[in-house]
């Protein structure tokens, strides 16, 4: 099993998604002789996962089931283990496309943290390129080394414990990105142009507070970069739900063509109108954005060496 080779049986030691429903789900790695509780009963390892193919339906000892899936970059970032704050794929999507990353790229980044953006930035990379990835805490780094092995893309990582304002990332004049996590980006923007390769290279720093994006900007401009823009990624969810609308008042004959419109023979037609229409109104599937839902992460600044 690797995050970036896709097989198609489980096989011991693997880290394998167990999917229970919609929005429930967690990570399990797979042993011969263990055992897993779920709400819907055991799932024994030895029989009912080992030989299986990913994907497939298991009957739990409750009789429920679930099915087990093929761990990607975006199931684990629903279901790692939360070491620090992550990013979700709503940044990490854009921070891959404006980073210009594609098979081959040498990335940077800083710091480590839970490994969200470290799996999907490897996975783009693979087969042939690398990830440079520099974590202060040491606890936290010795944890990323652990996973980055039991996933099956160590070849494609290199994992170290240092301040990257400091000491910066190990290697010089290299990497095609950057990414910066961390609470004073400014402070490593030097260590980063050290790392780009002449020409070209692009950086990226996130960053919650707008002050530091202020300050972070003020740095890059000072290190010479160039196209410098900073971005919020705010996602907007919906419900599609029933609402009732009034009918206007168009006249007799504007009723008279709405009427001879009507098919009540038209599936999409049957149960309109219902028992909860008002008078005078008419139902509706509409979409409904949510009352309360979590608005900013944080803001994405891009610049280029030039």
């Amino acid at each position: 099993m690797s995050f970036v080779e896709y097989g198609d049986t489980i096989k011991d030691g693997d880290t394998a998604i167990v999917f229970l429903g919609h929005e429930s789900m967690f990570p399990v790695k797979v042993q011969h002789g263990t055992v897993t509780q779920t709400k819907y009963g055991v799932i024994r390892h030895s029989t009912d996962l080992i030989g299986k193919k990913y994907g497939s339906k298991v009957t739990c000892s409750k009789g429920g089931w679930v099915f087990i899936l093929h761990p990607t970059p975006e199931l684990w970032t629903m279901n790692l283990p939360h070491r620090t704050q992550i990013l979700y794929s709503t940044d990490i999507s854009i921070i891959t496309m404006m980073l210009e990353l594609k098979p081959g790229s040498i990335v940077c980044e800083s710091g480590t943290g839970s490994g969200s953006l470290s799996h999907a930035l490897i996975r783009t990379v693979a087969p042939t390129g690398h990830l440079y990835t520099v974590e202060f805490h040491q606890q936290r780094a010795e944890k990323a080394r652990e996973e980055f092995r039991e996933h099956g893309v160590e070849h494609l990582v290199t994992v170290t414990n240092q301040d990257v304002c400091k000491n910066g990332f190990g290697v010089s004049s290299i990497a095609d990105a950057v990414f910066l996590d961390i609470p004073s980006p400014w402070e490593a923007i030097g260590h980063a142009k050290s790392a780009l390769k002449a020409e070209g290279g692009r950086i990226c720093s996130f960053s919650p507070c707008i002050e530091q994006v202020q300050r972070t900007c003020l740095a890059m401009e000072e290190y010479g970069f160039t196209e410098i823009n900073t971005l919020e990624i705010l996602l907007r969810v919906y419900n599609v739900r029933t609402i009732n609308l009034q009918i206007p008042d168009l006249g007799k004959a504007a009723e008279d063509n709405l009427g001879t419109g009507f098919d009540s023979s038209n599936p999409s037609n049957q149960g309109s109108p219902c028992a909860d229409a008002q008078p005078g109104a008419a139902q509706f599937k509409s979409g409904v954005p949510l009352r309360e839902m979590v608005g900013h992460t944080g803001y994405l600044t891009f610049a280029t060496k030039s």
